[in-house]
């Protein structure tokens, strides 16, 4: 792993899936230092960066404070959703696994935190 990097999975859980031809990708930090950073870090750009290649129209941010949470919406990254796509995943269910892999710049003082 890379220095002073975490991967999503080490900072939350997630949930992902359809509406339409859009996805959901609900993110719930483990506790409120990963809520904090990924407020920071965990930015629409850098979520449409790592989708790319599905090529969204656009992503959204949501932050839910109470819960600890950030959800995204990804637009029209489902090739059409699951009545039109060919695609192996047409409702979403695996963006939020794959994205349990995307990177996160973290400070040295959080990485001995959770390491």
């Amino acid at each position: 792993m890379k220095e002073n990097v975490l991967k999503l999975g080490q900072l939350a859980s997630v949930r992902s899936g359809d509406k339409g031809n859009h996805a959901n990708v609900g993110v719930v930090a483990c506790s409120p230092a990963a809520y904090e950073l990924l407020v920071k870090e965990l930015t629409a750009e850098r979520v449409e960066r790592f989708f790319a290649s599905l090529q969204p129209r656009r992503v959204q941010r949501y932050e839910l404070p109470k819960v600890l949470a950030l959800n995204f919406v990804l637009e029209d990254v489902l090739a059409g959703g699951a009545s039109l796509s060919l695609r192996i995943d047409t409702q979403g269910k695996l963006l939020g696994t794959a994205m349990l892999e995307l990177e996160i710049p973290a400070p040295a003082e959080f990485l001995r935190t959770v390491t």
